[in-house]
């Protein structure tokens, strides 16, 4: 095994720096497996630092083993071709478990859609169905859930949302014998606005979510919704026609009632026009807010801790992080992910809860390359549109269901260089400066000089104001709340990344490899490892647990010799990294 790296197609070049050490290593009919360790960051600049980010594995391999070379254990690698290679999104850090051990009194709820034929002339479709709680005479806790896809499906589905339902039982027990209907558009009943406390939210690429030993989502029949809606996004960017699916969401609840009730916030912007991304830039910037206000009335004063959160934009999304300021003060973001992939949607189980307590301002940014569009992109539900979303699990639970922000009409027409429009016409027109007079504001939107004026729109959009949406479970708005218009908070001390590489020395100490022969006790006692280098590692802490690898192997070879022979290369991904994944590779 070698540490290489790559600037170009060519063979990669085997770097001056060895930072990955090798555990163990094993093939069997359908899998090879590799264990190894190195450092989270190597400080060596041919290397990836391996962050919380969205890690793109990147492997390729060839049918027949390298020659080896005279004096060398390893000749020229042998080009793999164009099909023989790939690439899988994975969080290396704050992964989800989902094996983890489930009570003896498990039991299953399935909330799947009817049969559901997709538009052959759209490329989006939102459906809504309402289901009833299953027949329970006491509290359960939802402690898992995971998705039910069609095979040859996955494409097609963008996310599923479940929310609580508040309203006439009557009339929801008549909806929730129906097949549901296209969503947010007439004929949907009224009352399906009652539903929007988030209780799941999977995304494309997700496996699903496995609660914390300490939590798990109520489910009442006394005290709590006796309906639910399901959202399926479905997107059809191609249009392909005669696309049906039955896709949904299942649930695994217990009676075995955990310490904490578990809840989820939605943190970002409403999805509205008025959110605006202008086209062909690097890089623009989009925040949502959570307002102290929010939190102050609605947060316990011993706090909420954030266990889980799921990132959340659309195509052109890139970098999501949920931030928070506590008076006047940045804290180390909650989560942070700069290499966002739209396809994997994955809920991250933060390694250390982070507490919020009342007051504290939450902010969700969104940062989006616009680089490939030449027309405006607006916030809204389609694909084509955009988001900037952060789902946040938590306990103990509250009665804040979303805290949204979005932006002052003012706003939007500073930033438009727009003064004022002429009151009530249609469709909407300028009324001042005299240059723009009686020109549309959607001729406005399309015929902006985006290229010369970003920088002033992206600080009017910063600096002015914005509408709190602090929405409660009823759902109504948190009282004194409603006409309320916010700014942006002031920031007296910044979050700012600490560079861990600065004070280091140039090449960090090397793990002995199992089976190495022992050094003397001076040279141990002058290279001993210190409890920072054991907690930058990956693969294994020490000796004693290094050992225990051998026997994980066989547990591995023997599940994976049972699994089914056309397992998919990607699939491989969970295990295994094929030669060139334990490169280190340059973009």
């Amino acid at each position: 095994m070698t540490d290489r790296y790559a600037l170009e197609r060519t063979e990669p070049d085997v770097d001056s720096s060895q930072d990955y050490e090798l555990l163990l290593g094993y093939e069997n009919g359908t899998h090879t497996v590799i264990r190894f360790r190195r450092r989270y960051d190597t400080c060596d600049p041919h290397d990836f630092r391996i962050t919380n980010d969205t890690m793109r594995m990147l492997y390729a391999y060839h049918t027949d083993d390298p020659a080896s070379r005279p004096g060398s254990k390893l000749g020229p690698l042998s080009y793999h071709g164009p099909i023989q290679r790939g690439f899988r999104s994975l969080y290396l850090m704050e992964r989800v478990n989902l094996e983890e051990p489930l009570p003896s009194d498990l039991l299953v709820w399935d909330l799947r859609n009817p049969v559901v034929t997709l538009p052959a002339s759209e490329d989006t479709l939102y459906w809504c169905k309402i289901f009833k709680l299953p027949s329970v005479k006491r509290k359960h806790h939802m402690i898992k859930y995971e998705p039910l896809r069609e095979p040859g499906n996955r494409a097609y589905v963008h996310h599923v949302i479940v929310y609580e339902c508040q309203g006439s039982e009557a009339e929801f027990e008549v909806h929730a014998k129906e097949r549901g209907q296209v969503c947010y558009q007439s004929p949907m009943p009224p009352i399906f606005f009652n539903c929007n406390n988030v209780v799941i939210a999977w995304g494309i690429g997700s496996e699903g979510f496995s609660f914390p030993p300490e939590a798990g989502y109520p489910l009442d029949p006394d005290l709590g919704p006796k309906y639910f809606m399901m959202e399926t996004h479905y997107n059809n960017p191609t249009q392909d026609a005669d696309v049906t699916d039955t896709s949904g969401i299942r649930v695994y609840y217990t009676a075995s009632l955990r310490r904490h009730d578990a809840g989820v916030l939605s943190v970002g912007l409403d999805p509205n026009w008025r959110h605006i991304i202008p086209p062909g830039q690097p890089e623009v910037v989009s925040e949502g807010h959570c307002i102290s206000a929010c939190t102050q009335q609605t947060v316990p004063p011993q706090g909420i801790y954030i266990f889980g959160v799921a990132l959340h934009t659309h195509l052109i999304g890139r970098k999501v992080r949920l931030r928070q300021i506590r008076d006047g003060v940045e804290y180390t973001p909650i989560t942070t992910d700069n290499n966002y992939d739209f396809s994997y949607q994955e809920y991250r189980r933060l390694q250390n809860p982070v507490k919020v307590y009342p007051g504290d301002h939450l902010i969700a940014q969104c940062v989006y390359n616009s680089e490939g569009r030449t027309t405006i992109t607006l916030g809204g539900l389609t694909t084509r549109e955009e988001m900037c979303l952060v789902f946040a699990m938590y306990y103990p639970r509250i009665d804040l269901s979303l805290c949204h922000s979005l932006p002052s009409l003012p706003t939007v027409l500073h930033s438009l260089g727009i003064q004022e429009l002429w009151p009530g016409s249609n469709p909407v027109r300028i009324k001042s400066p005299p240059e723009l007079a009686d020109m549309t504001l959607e001729s406005r939107l399309v015929t902006y000089d985006w290229e010369n004026q970003f920088r002033s729109f992206q600080e009017a959009t910063r600096k002015g104001s914005f509408k709190p949406l602090c929405w409660m479970k009823k759902p109504t708005l948190l009282p004194g709340t409603e006409n309320f218009e916010a700014y942006y908070p002031n920031i007296t001390k910044p979050y700012e990344d600490i560079d861990t590489c600065h004070n280091r020395r140039s090449k960090p100490h090397r793990r002995k490899k199992p089976g190495e022969a022992q050094m003397e006790s001076g040279d141990r006692a002058s290279v001993g490892a210190s409890e920072e280098d054991s907690a930058n590692f990956v693969g294994g802490e020490d000796e004693d647990k290094t050992k225990v690898y051998s026997s994980i192997s066989l547990q591995e070879s023997s599940r994976l010799n049972s699994s089914s022979r056309s397992t998919s290369t990607l699939d491989l991904l969970v295990f295994v990294l094929a030669y060139c994944i334990l490169l280190a590779f340059r973009r």
